[in-house]
C-alpha cells in the first residue's frame, strides 16, 4: 500500500448526497483524506492504534484507517443519512470498528489518535471549537482540518488544552457546489491540517 494506492481505493466511496448546510457537511476529497491519512500512518498513528473518526460523515478517514492496519476505528456521526451512506462503504471492508450515531459530545472513550474534518464554524459560530475540545479530551494526537487563517486560534487554543502543534500541512480543499448558497461549481478553499500532540510532563 502507498498514498497514491491510499487514494484510489478512497475515491471509490460513495459520497452523502445532498448534505446538510447547517451541519456543513464538506466532503473530504480522496486526495486530501489520502496525504493526511499517509503522513498518519508514517507518524505511527494509525496502524495498530485506537481511532476516531469524529464526525465521519462517509467514513473516508475511518476506512482509510482501516486500511492502514488501525485497531479499532470509532465511526461517530449525528446525521441518519450519512450513517446509510457509511454502512454501505464499510460493508466493502474488514476490520474492527464501531458505528456510533450520537452527537460527538457524547463520545468519551479514549483513543490513540483523533483524525476529523469539523465544521469550518461559518453557519454555527464556534463548531469547530466542539471538535477540538472533544479531540482533546479524548486523545494524544490529533488530525484536524481547518480553515488557514485559523492560526492564531489554534496556537490558542492548543496551548490552553496542553498540546503542541507538530505542524500543518497546507492543502486546498475543493468544495463542489453542494449547498443552496454555493454560487460557483467549485470552490478551492486554503485550509490547514494541524498535527496536535498533547505535552507531557
Amino acid at each position: 500500500m502507498n498514498k497514491k494506492s491510499l487514494a484510489v481505493i478512497l475515491s471509490g466511496l460513495k459520497q452523502v448526497q445532498n448534505p446538510n448546510s447547517s451541519l456543513e457537511q464538506y466532503q473530504t476529497d480522496s486526495e486530501t483524506a489520502s496525504l493526511i491519512l499517509w503522513k498518519a500512518y508514517m507518524s505511527n498513528d494509525i496502524q495498530r492504534k485506537f481511532i476516531a473518526d469524529l464526525g465521519c460523515g462517509n467514513g473516508i478517514f475511518g476506512v482509510g484507517a482501516i486500511i492502514l492496519g488501525a485497531k479499532k476505528v470509532y465511526f461517530v456521526e449525528q446525521d441518519k443519512k450519512s450513517i446509510k451512506v457509511l454502512k454501505e462503504n464499510l460493508s466493502e471492508f474488514d476490520g474492527n470498528y464501531e458505528i456510533l450515531n450520537i452527537d460527538i459530545k457524547d463520545f468519551n472513550l479514549k483513543v490513540d489518535t483523533v483524525i476529523q474534518n469539523p465544521p469550518f464554524g461559518v453557519q454555527k459560530v464556534h463548531s469547530d471549537k466542539i471538535f477540538l475540545e472533544k479531540a482533546f479530551k479524548i486523545s494524544n494526537k490529533i488530525y484536524t482540518i481547518h480553515k488557514i487563517e485559523s492560526q492564531e486560534f489554534m496556537k490558542s487554543i492548543s496551548q490552553d488544552n496542553n498540546f503542541k502543534i507538530n505542524g500543518i500541512l497546507k492543502l486546498n480543499f475543493p468544495l463542489k457546489k453542494t449547498m443552496h448558497f454555493h454560487r460557483k461549481k467549485k470552490y478551492n478553499v486554503n485550509v490547514g491540517c494541524w498535527i496536535l500532540e498533547r505535552i507531557s510532563y
